[in-house]
């Protein structure tokens, strides 16, 4: 796989998945999270891991790339 994120797009992926998936899980009541919290959890860990790898497959599949070169 090659990297396909720029630093500026890693650096929002990785924000922006770390909040969806706290407040994704977080206990609304009590120890009950919602489906649609799990939802947003999910999607936060799709780009923390898109922007941990540099990676994203979507990216691929369209043919971008914000990286520099």
């Amino acid at each position: 796989m090659k990297r396909n994120e720029g630093t500026v797009d890693r650096i929002i992926r990785l924000v922006i998945g770390v909040v969806l998936i706290w407040v994704g899980l977080w206990p609304l009541n009590g120890l009950q999270v919602a489906v649609g919290g799990i939802v947003v959890a999910v999607i936060g860990l799709i780009l923390l891991i898109t922007g941990l790898t540099g990676y994203c497959a979507l990216y691929s599949l369209l043919g971008i790339s914000t990286k520099q070169e």
